[in-house]
């Protein structure tokens, strides 16, 4: 029993970490932003788009498979024929670059307004390097190790 309450504690441990809450955070989130990228897809984007192409309603694009001459997917699903959707997953992959191209233009961002590190400090300048064959600490402008005597040069 021990080892079931440990087990338990284990569980409960990795659970409320900050990394899971922000994880289901993010999922949730995406989720809800899934379905803002489909409604702009759907009904913003595609609409003018199928008006240039001849008014084409991508969704609406299928091959029926049984050979019969359906007016519409809807119809075609209705009588249970086997259909080929290519017009969905046209819209399908336009929603996913246009996802992709948001969270790529939401990572840019975040990335420049990260804090970028500060200069050093003249405290907190290196003066001393280390010697590529007997690793002695030495002065940085040294060519040659007081400890081994090896040309400095040479190691570069």
């Amino acid at each position: 029993m021990a080892e079931k309450k440990g087990l338990l504690q284990e569980f409960k441990d990795f659970a409320v970490k900050g990394n899971v809450i922000d994880l289901a955070v993010g999922i949730i989130i995406g989720a809800a932003f899934k379905d803002i990228i489909t409604s702009l897809v759907n009904d913003i984007v595609m609409p003018p788009i199928g008006l240039l192409l001849g008014k084409v309603d991508f969704s609406n694009l299928f091959w029926a498979l049984d050979g019969g001459d359906y007016a519409s997917l809807a119809a075609a699903q209705e009588a249970g024929a086997p259909t080929m959707n290519y017009g969905v997953f046209i819209n399908t992959v336009i929603s996913f670059l246009i996802i992709a191209w948001v969270v790529f233009v939401i990572v840019k961002q975040l990335n420049r307004l990260k804090a970028k590190p500060e200069p050093a400090t003249p405290e907190e300048t290196p003066t001393t390097k280390t010697c590529p064959f007997c690793k002695t600490e030495i002065p940085l402008e040294a060519v040659r190790c007081p400890a081994c005597t090896s040309h400095l040069e040479e190691a570069k």
